[in-house]
């Protein structure tokens, strides 16, 4: 699934630029606990999570995540918006919940990158 079908059915809101909206994207993760994103989520992952700070931009740059969507309407601070177009993540905001995002991108075809434990 490329990014910018994504972007559609969370009904998301850019917040970076500069990245390749056609991006493809393997799978999908939610989590808010990045030493889980770092131990369980494949490369090109999309991430879900209601985390904002600089850390998960960080860990999304080590784990090789195809880009951010902020659940429940969250917002990055500006300075992690920056670091974020400094490492070309997308970070996307949504209004909807995890479980519900989840839930949409799941059956649109996205499927879990999360390696079990």
């Amino acid at each position: 699934m490329e990014l910018k079908q994504i972007i559609q059915l969370v009904e998301g809101e850019v917040l970076t630029s500069g990245f390749d909206i056609n991006r493809p994207v393997r799978g999908g993760c939610g989590a808010d606990l990045m030493s889980d994103v770092l131990a369980y989520i494949g490369p090109g992952a999309l991430l879900l999570t209601g985390l904002c700070s600089a850390q998960v931009v960080r860990t999304a740059q080590m784990a090789d995540v195809a880009a951010i969507v902020f659940v429940r309407g969250k917002r990055p601070s500006l300075d992690t918006i920056a670091l974020a177009n400094q490492e070309r993540i997308p970070l996307i905001t949504s209004a909807h919940g995890m479980f519900e995002l989840c839930g949409r991108l799941h059956q649109a075809g996205l499927h879990s990158l999360e390696t079990p434990a």
